[in-house]
């Protein structure tokens, strides 16, 4: 039944909660035994493991920040200020994700997930919110497979996916740097969905991809020697080695990359998917001129950077596109809270479907009917060499705005809401 949220005092404290794993919680989201207004708001992701830096617990505080803007914005007229915040980590695992979603939803009320990157973990939560008749909002996974043949009413794609990393980076790599790529992947639903996806943005260019393998993940040893020096050895020899690990195991790659010299070797590197803090892991020596799309920088503008700057002072670093992300996700939702008077899964979606949005996060932002895709702005965006940088974490410099049009792909005829 829906649950209509009451106006309550602008000096109720917020509450944040952090449970990795069992306890009840406040009921929410339509439950007859909800008292008091309360929202709850869930994160889960990857807090321990390859993920852990570009969001992790970070993207809890960023969902605090939100949380906190949302209560001084509307003052004695916010709907409501009794927001908890639950979080877990999933540990990049499918059935873990399942699990902690379904006890997320039924025992500790969450009335929204946010985040959960890997993309096998993904496409579960999201069956559980479609089960559950729960609102989720993906940040960190990739798969189109959310807005294209696992699309539900209940399930919204918020930051990036695989087409815009695609469309951008295999594109204009292609046309730039080299028409042969060999592409090394994580062999999971992430990793696929980009293999395909970069293989037909680089053939759409005139490329072609001579060579490509799955590497395991999570890869445990940290070894990508065999595939790194298969990559000169093909014939035809490619100009490019695509890589589309992200996090821990980037940086994996890209350490034995140069240590095994292939620039030197006439094989460029192109990055399907990179996020500052890897480069800040890496360091710009180790990147330096390699071009790659970008979701959201935090110094692109002075909106940004003040973001950017609050965020370093909660945290001690700069935000990645994800934790810019979640904090945009968790505002869209309370905003549509607040203007519906309600927290009812139904009507939240009716409230957020087709809404066109301009904030930190999503420029020229619009939240598709047709499959839940949120399409907004992207960067194409080159690695400083090191000589260029004068301020810690401004490693990047951004090329190219692709408009949110052209960064995202038409909706799916496989998605069905």
């Amino acid at each position: 039944m829906r649950r209509t949220v009451g106006v309550v005092a602008a000096s109720t404290a917020t509450a944040l909660v952090v449970a990795g794993c069992g306890g009840g919680g406040p009921q929410s989201d339509g439950d007859e035994r909800v008292t008091g207004g309360a929202i709850v708001l869930g994160v889960l992701n990857d807090q321990s493991g390859a993920y852990s830096e570009l969001s992790g617990r970070n993207s809890v505080t960023a969902v605090e920040l939100a949380i906190a803007d949302f209560r001084a914005r509307y003052g004695d007229q916010v709907v409501t200020t009794d927001i908890t915040v639950r979080s877990a980590d999933h540990q990049n695992k499918p059935d873990v994700a399942n699990s902690k979603a379904q006890e997320m939803y039924d025992r500790q009320g969450v009335d929204l997930i946010l985040d959960v990157p890997t993309s096998s973990a993904a496409l579960r939560v999201a069956d559980v919110a479609k089960e559950k008749q729960k609102l989720y909002f993906n940040i960190s996974a990739a798969t189109t497979d959310l807005t294209g043949k696992s699309c539900n009413k209940y399930t919204f794609h918020y930051a990036y996916d695989t087409y815009m990393l695609a469309n951008g980076t295999g594109r204009t790599t292609t046309e730039q740097v080299g028409r042969n790529w060999y592409i090394l992947y994580p062999n999971y639903a992430f990793g696929q969905d980009m293999e395909k996806s970069f293989s037909a943005a680089i053939a759409e260019a005139g490329g072609q991809v001579v060579g490509k393998d799955g590497a395991p993940f999570p890869n445990t040893s940290g070894d990508f020697s065999t595939y790194l020096l298969k990559a000169p050895t093909l014939d035809p020899k490619p100009d490019v080695l695509g890589t589309m690990q992200a996090g821990a195991e980037l940086v994996n790659v890209v350490k034995q990359y140069n240590e095994f010299k292939l620039r030197d070797k006439g094989v460029g590197l192109a990055v399907g998917l990179m996020f500052i803090t890897d480069i800040h892991s890496l360091t710009p020596a180790a990147l330096a001129d390699t071009t790659y799309t970008d979701a959201w920088y935090w110094n692109f503008d002075q909106q940004n950077r003040e973001f950017a700057d609050r965020f370093q002072q909660e945290t001690g670093t700069r935000p990645s596109f994800a934790h810019a992300a979640n904090y945009s996700a968790a505002t869209q939702y309370l905003e549509a809270v607040q203007a519906a008077g309600t927290d009812d899964a139904d009507t939240i979606v009716e409230e957020l479907e087709g809404k066109e949005v301009n904030d930190v996060f999503l420029r020229n932002g619009k939240i598709r009917a047709a499959d839940h895709r949120v399409i907004h702005d992207a960067y194409l965006a080159q690695v400083k060499p090191q000589s260029e940088v004068t301020e810690e974490w401004d490693y990047v410099r951004i090329l190219d705005t692709i408009p949110a049009e052209e960064a995202f792909r038409a909706p799916s005829p496989d998605c069905t809401l």
